[in-house]
């Protein structure tokens, strides 16, 4: 009779720091796992301590939560066994560390050997590198334990391979950004046909600060062939089950999820970043402030999807520039979704501060500064709201805005999260029509319209700003593919246009430091990887 065994994959939703809440969240996958039959529950990287847990790892106090926690879960670790990621301190130093659990006890350890420290990942701060391959036996199968990012490199699994490993399970906390998921499965698959194993990869969900876990947890067979995926954006428990082959191990095919395309995948990684970011700091909702235009429009949708619309307060704001297209399509919304809705006037505020800075003034033309005030005149009435009633603002600003400073300091950048900032604008009128297909919240005016921050007469965005479709290529080159102006202006751009766009992004660099966070969808985002200097003489468009 074949032996063999079922292996349950638990993607779950962490917080970081709170070893013995994670703990009663692994525990909490037990019960289900054995009544599944699984004779081994798999959680994600770090799951202990949530991921990335950074400078807490060199708290004391949290590193006694983390060892009660971890004997926790070897207590409850009866009649199954459990993988388990977690940091380990030992002589004098932290390692990211897989625990295999049996009876009790501890039976196997095995320490991440590739540490990141690229892009949004700053490993080599906190962890040592392991050096050894570990491999389990169980139920005729020889299981070799990897991490994250080991099995991006050739050398671990082969490492694994050499040391007699049939069955290679990995676990990680990989964060979303577009495309992400596909990539995931072809190197996965590349590592399986290298060695000849099948690979199980189980990995995080959920929001943390910037970043954000798709789970999309997954199992290949010896060939590479995708046999199972878990859903995205959604905590779950699902099973696949491993036997002995002579010279190996086999993958039963198991359930398939649907693999989200593209604008759907960021909208949920969105939404699921609100959801989290506004629940763990355990706010009772969120306000902001609703212009009649896109960005607005779709930070509310985002907020309803992500928390309810009894959760939700939008204000519209207007001044004497503010036209009725904006406050009826604003007014259509907010009733469409069944918001809390207000309407406060900022002229009286506008006025005040006009009179009272009338002396300075004098003789000076009217310009930027007059439509600055308007923009910090509505933050003040928001941050208002937002300490009175213990609600999260939500700032609407799109990363073309951010990246060229067309956003006001302490005015509409202000705010506790900006779900949208990783967001082009290109992008956001992606996700407009997106969930609009789905039923439509957002009314097809606001679309159609041409962007404006209506603070002058017959203000356009493209009276400042190269056409979004350009802007977004010229972004996109510069900040994601890091690109010279020699090789934008190769693809057939305008160089003054692409040295004024990029002079832009340089200047506007102190206000990108004082900008609420918010959740990473591409490949590079403002934030944790994002780390240009304030000060500098760097000419991008000098050669």
């Amino acid at each position: 009779m074949t032996r063999g065994f079922r292996i349950a994959l638990a993607q779950i939703n962490p917080t970081v720091g709170d070893a013995p809440g994670n703990a009663d969240r692994v525990i909490a996958q037990i019960g289900p796992a054995r009544a599944l039959g699984a004779g081994l529950l798999v959680l994600p990287e770090l799951v202990l301590s949530g991921y990335p847990p950074e400078d807490l790892l060199f708290h004391r106090g949290f590193r006694s939560r983390i060892d009660s926690s971890l004997e926790r879960l070897a207590a409850a670790a009866e009649g199954i066994d459990l993988l388990v990621g977690y940091p380990e301190y030992a002589s004098g130093t932290i390692y990211n560390t897989a625990a295999w659990l049996r009876g009790g006890a501890v039976i196997a350890r095995y320490r991440k050997q590739s540490l990141p420290n690229y892009q949004v990942f700053d490993e080599k701060r906190y962890f040592t590198a392991g050096t050894t391959p570990i491999v389990v036996e169980m139920a005729g199968l020889k299981v070799g334990l990897l991490i994250c990012e080991d099995v991006w490199h050739v050398a671990p699994a082969a490492a694994l391979r050499a040391a007699g490993a049939t069955l290679c399970v990995s676990l990680n906390a990989s964060p979303f950004q577009l495309g992400k998921q596909a990539e995931r499965e072809a190197v996965i698959a590349k590592r399986a046909r290298e060695t000849g194993m099948p690979f199980v990869y189980v990995n995080l969900v959920g929001g943390q600060d910037e970043l954000v876990f798709d789970g999309n947890s997954f199992a290949v067979d010896q060939d590479g062939r995708l046999v199972h995926r878990a859903p995205a954006f959604e905590e779950s428990l699902s099973c696949v089950d491993a036997s002995p082959l002579e010279r190996g191990a086999q993958i039963e095919p198991e359930s398939l999820a649907p693999l989200m395309g593209a604008e759907e995948s960021v909208y949920q990684a969105i939404v699921t970043a609100v959801r989290d970011y506004v629940g763990k700091h355990r706010f009772n909702g969120v306000v902001l402030g609703l212009s009649g235009g896109v960005d607005s429009a779709l930070v509310l949708a985002i907020a309803c999807d992500a928390l309810g619309p009894d959760r939700v307060h939008a204000v519209m704001l207007p001044s004497r520039y503010t036209s009725s297209m904006s406050e009826k399509d604003a007014a259509a919304m907010a009733r469409g979704l069944g918001v809390r809705y207000s309407v406060i006037s900022i002229e009286g505020m506008f006025q005040a501060t006009l009179a009272a800075l009338e002396r300075e003034f004098q003789g000076l033309a009217p310009d930027s500064a007059e439509e600055n005030i308007q923009a910090r005149c509505r933050g003040i009435v928001l941050m208002g709201i937002s300490n009175k009633a213990g609600r999260m603002l939500l700032s609407t600003g799109n990363k073309s805005e951010m990246s060229v400073g067309y956003a006001t300091l302490y005015g509409d950048m202000a705010g506790g999260y900006a779900p949208i900032k990783d967001c082009s604008k290109t992008m956001v009128y992606r996700l407009a029509r997106w969930r609009n297909e789905k039923s439509r919240v957002i009314p097809q005016r606001i679309i159609d319209r041409p962007p404006t921050a209506e603070l002058r007469e017959n203000q356009l965005d493209s009276d400042t700003l190269p056409p979004y479709d350009l802007l977004d290529r010229i972004l996109a080159a510069f900040i994601e593919d890091d690109r010279s102006v020699d090789e934008i202006v190769a693809q057939g751009l305008d160089r003054a246009t692409v040295v004024g766009v990029l002079d832009m992004v340089k200047r506007s660099e102190y206000k990108r430091r004082q900008a609420p966070p918010g959740v990473r969808v591409s490949r590079r985002a403002f934030g944790r990887d994002w780390r240009y200097p304030i000060t500098s003489g760097y000419r991008p468009g000098e050669s």
